[in-house]
């Protein structure tokens, strides 16, 4: 089975070719069919700003490492007990990388994403097919097309942020990052209510794209101070939630400040796994109360970005497609930052479903 893996590992950003990490098309085993499993020919299968994380050694080295949990497709074979979802082959789907069991403590207490097992299922999805766990697998709406579809998984990132934030209609939000999580999470809090709703983003193309999603406004971080923005933007009270989206070690600190009295913070990205970023407690816990948490996840999401999905302009997301056998190529448009997203074709199947 042809699968887009890591092949050597190191930055994807090294200019030296010698230990520059490298992505290419290998072959894996398929993946057995168990009785309660569902085969997915895969149709698309996007990159994650994680992906290069995994490049780098971040979850181990031991090459050749598989990639892609971003992924559509149409059901292909089912395991004799693969019936309790309704799922039926040629079905047009998406779905969750991975599995919670449901028996382990923290499942059973409410706390998937810390699931024992839940690296049970954890298949590499950029392939020619991949096999998932009934429970795992949802259906896409006949609005929603596969090209679209294979963002249910960072659209369900999204929906656990605003989980997260516990908004209320009327908060004013801040968004740090313009990529894939940052837009849909923009998108997201749009419909949750947010005011004064708020881009930070160095790059020019990237914030017109969220001003053309909803924002309000929008902060150049490089040309503008931060503060003084958000306190215009804000009328010096500050942003009630903030989000980083960005994953950036140089600009997570600066949200402390912009947030308001009693605000949330949540950091939603992946981050260097040796930053340590100083926290003055008595000034941001102490005296202004904030709430500070991040994610890892996004467990009792899928469903409702399921339901959102036909309703999010997804059109800018899905204009770079590259083939399965030019995946070296589409890693590097990645890490370039020319496409807020790019996305691999894995097999040509014809779509019944409508671009919205």
């Amino acid at each position: 089975m042809r699968t887009v893996a890591v092949t050597k590992i190191g930055s994807l950003r090294d200019p030296d070719d010698q230990t520059r990490g490298r992505i290419g098309v290998v072959d894996f085993p398929d993946q057995p069919l168990g009785p309660e499993d569902v085969r997915i020919r895969v149709a698309y299968s996007a990159i994650c700003g994680s992906d290069p994380h995994l490049a780098e050694g971040f979850f181990g080295t031991d090459v050749p490492i598989g990639l892609g949990h971003e992924l559509s497709g149409v059901v292909e074979a089912l395991g004799e007990r693969a019936h309790r979802t309704g799922l039926s082959i040629g079905d047009r789907v998406a779905g969750n990388f991975l599995r919670f069991c449901g028996t382990c403590t923290p499942c059973r207490t409410g706390r998937q994403q810390f699931c024992e097992h839940i690296q049970d299922y954890n298949r590499p999805g950029m392939a020619e097919t991949v096999t998932w766990h009934e429970s795992q697998v949802y259906r896409l709406p006949d609005s929603v097309s596969l090209l679209q579809g294979c963002l249910l998984e960072p659209t369900s990132v999204a929906v656990r942020i605003a989980d997260k934030t516990n908004i209320r209609v009327g908060d004013r939000v801040a968004i740090c990052g313009g990529g894939p999580i940052g837009q849909l999470a923009l998108q997201v809090m749009r419909m949750n209510g947010a005011t004064s709703l708020t881009l930070i983003e160095p790059i020019a193309e990237r914030r017109a794209m969220a001003q053309r999603h909803g924002a309000q406004h929008v902060i150049d971080p490089i040309t503008e101070s931060q503060a003084v923005r958000a306190g215009e933007i804000t009328d010096g009270r500050g942003f009630d939630v903030v989000i980083d989206a960005s994953g950036s070690s140089r600009a997570v600190r600066g949200l402390l400040d912009i947030a308001a009295q009693g605000a949330t913070v949540i950091y939603g990205a992946m981050y260097p796994h040796d930053f340590e970023m100083p926290l003055n407690l008595s000034d941001y816990l102490y005296l202004k109360e904030l709430t500070l948490t991040g994610l890892f996840v996004s467990p009792y999401a899928f469903p409702r970005a399921l339901q959102i999905l036909p309703h999010l302009d997804l059109a800018e997301l899905t204009q770079a497609v590259f083939d399965l056998e030019d995946a070296p190529e589409a890693f590097a448009v990645h890490v370039s930052g020319r496409y807020p997203k790019v996305i691999l074709r894995c097999n040509d199947i014809v779509d019944e479903g409508a671009i919205a």
